[in-house]
Formats: structure tokens, C-alpha cells, sequence
């Protein structure tokens, strides 16, 4: 029995022969290159066909993956413009703000932070859609929500028209090393380790935003950090609760740790005299700009107001 194919694969194939390469899309899809590997093959197994010219490279489609591709922008659009269409007739639409939020911040910013816009703004209602950072990014891009909240870092960059696309700085937030708190209320790991003994880490799966920025910070560190990768994850939530358990160092981002470095249940990993080691990232929200033919929603269009005044006074 043949599989059901699923929208993401045509998503995949599209990514895959637009840049002729399985590790980039791997990148841009924010999937493993395996998972991303097994999803092409998974489309080939639905189509009764192969679709990619393995004995070259780079990359190539064969006449049948040329055919997928030529039909799969038209079944993609299709599918954006029906979605569009229906929310314009959903009965909520009005009244309702749709937050695209990468997981992460979807766990430790978002919530806190709503709290505090309701508590100035006033109450209103939200619907918070939590995707990987990719899809969150295409969720905006499709015109699947009214605002994207994501990280940002000049050295990850989320790549969005200017001229399409508006953005208002909404906080800062470091990612630094922690671990569990020993009964002493020391770190039961210490950076930086020895080369003959690696700190046990705990580190983001291969493509994650926040995984980028760590190596980053470990690339950029002043002196050698030992560490042995003994567990991964996508997510920030699952990485912190590993350390909370002991199982090692954990880059977290300190929206993540800010309760459980107030009962000392988790420490910075970076012993005093040490360089510091983290980065801080921005959190910025970003919006389509209305066009002259179509305004935003009324509220949408307060709310982001409000978060303009709010960024401007505190702008030094």
C-alpha cells in the first residue's frame, strides 16, 4: 500500500531542486540531512519513480522530478491561496492576532511577555502557532499569521524582504552554559573541561537555530571548551530538563533558566575568572507592511503600534 504524501515532501522537492543540494536544504528545511534524505525518498516511493539523478553532482532532477517540480509550484500555490481564503472568512479573524513563534521562544519568552503587552495594551485575543524556526518563517511568508516573533543574531540573519517586511525590536536575550547545582550549590559540570576529560554536553540537534549560535559562542571562546555531545534535542525545554537532571552542560537561552536560577536549582557552568561565554540575540517581531490596497487589521495594526512606541522609547 502506497504512502499518503504529505504537503511538507512537495515543500522538501521544491527546496531540493531549487539549490541542487540535499545537505543546504537539509539547512534551510531545519531537518537532519538523513531526515531530509528519508522525506525525498518517502515522495519517490508515492510517485512510483525516481525524481533525483543520484550519479550526478550536483545535484539533478530526473525528466519525471522535473515534471513534480513544474506542478508542485502550481499545487503550493494553490493550497497558500485556498488557505488565504479561508481565514479571510473566518469569524475570528477580526479580533484574533495569529503569533508564528519558533518553540523555544513559544515555551520561555512568548507567555511572559504577552502577559506584560495585555497588562499595557489591554486584553486581547491571540492564537500562538509554534513551528520550528523555518516554518515559522514560512508561516509569515505564506500570510499564515498576523506577526512572527523569532531570534535574531547578525550572524544568523532571518532573510526577509525589507521592502515586504517590517521589524520592531522587542527584547534581548542571552544564551549562556549552565548545569545542575551540586548540594554545595556549585556546578556539578565546569567549564571549561580537560581534553582528557570532557564535560558531558548537551547540545541542540544539527540545523536548530540556537544550536548555530552555541557553536558559534564554543568557536569564538577565548581558550579550548572540552566537551563530549551525549545527548540532543531541537529544543530548548528538553535540553533544560536533562541539566536539571544532570546529565550535563546546556546552552539555554535565560528566558528559559530565569526560574531556576532564582531557587538555584540550575548555575552558570562558567567559573568566576573565566571569560564569559554567551551571546546575546535579539527578539524581534516582524509583520507583512500593509500594502496601499489592503490595510492590516484593525487591532494588528494598534498592537503594532504599540510595540513601535514601545521599542522607540527605549532606543538610547
Amino acid at each position: 500500500m502506497r504512502a499518503t504524501m504529505e504537503t511538507k515532501w512537495l515543500e522538501d522537492f521544491v527546496s531540493l531542486a531549487e539549490t541542487r543540494s540535499f545537505s543546504r536544504s537539509a539547512q534551510l528545511r531545519h531537518v537532519t540531512q538523513p531526515a531530509f534524505s528519508r522525506r525525498i525518498q518517502a515522495l519517490e516511493a508515492w510517485a512510483g519513480t525516481d525524481l533525483v539523478d543520484r550519479s550526478s553532482y550536483p545535484t539533478r532532477l530526473t525528466a519525471a522530478g522535473t515534471t513534480l517540480y513544474e506542478q508542485a509550484l502550481e499545487v503550493l500555490q494553490a493550497l497558500h491561496n485556498t488557505r488565504a481564503v479561508m481565514r479571510a472568512h473566518s469569524s475570528s479573524a477580526g479580533d484574533m492576532v495569529e503569533f508564528a513563534v519558533p518553540h523555544t521562544l513559544a515555551f520561555t519568552f512568548f507567555p511572559a511577555w504577552v502577559s506584560a503587552l495585555r497588562t499595557q495594551f489591554g486584553p486581547f485575543k491571540s492564537r500562538l502557532i509554534a513551528l520550528n524556526v523555518h516554518d515559522a518563517v514560512l508561516r509569515l511568508v505564506e500570510g499564515g499569521c498576523d506577526l512572527l516573533i523569532a531570534y535574531h543574531h547578525e550572524s544568523q540573519p532571518i532573510q526577509l524582504d525589507p521592502q515586504r517586511y517590517e521589524m520592531v525590536l522587542l527584547g534581548e536575550e542571552p544564551l549562556a552554559p549552565y548545569a545542575k547545582a551540586g548540594p554545595d550549590g556549585a556546578p556539578l559540570f565546569t567549564l571549561p573541561g580537560a581534553s582528557a576529560e570532557p564535560l558531558p554536553f548537551l547540545g541542540y540537534a544539527p540545523g536548530a537555530y540556537l544550536g548555530r549560535v552555541t557553536d558559534l559562542i564554543l568557536k569564538q571562546a577565548a581558550s579550548p571548551i572540552h566537551l563530549d555531545r551525549v545527548y540532543e534535542t531541537d529544543m530548548a525545554e528538553g535540553l533544560k530538563a536533562m541539566a536539571l537532571e544532570g546529565h550535563g552542560v546546556a546552552f539555554l537561552p535565560y528566558s528559559a533558566v530565569e526560574k531556576e536560577l532564582r531557587a538555584q536549582r540550575l548555575v552558570s557552568a562558567v567559573p568566576p575568572g573565566m571569560a564569559p561565554l554567551q551571546m546575546t540575540m535579539e527578539v524581534r517581531a516582524y509583520r507583512e507592511k500593509p500594502s496601499r490596497k489592503e490595510s492590516a487589521k484593525g487591532l494588528v495594526q494598534l498592537l503594532w503600534d504599540h510595540l513601535a512606541a514601545q521599542a522607540s522609547r527605549q532606543e538610547p
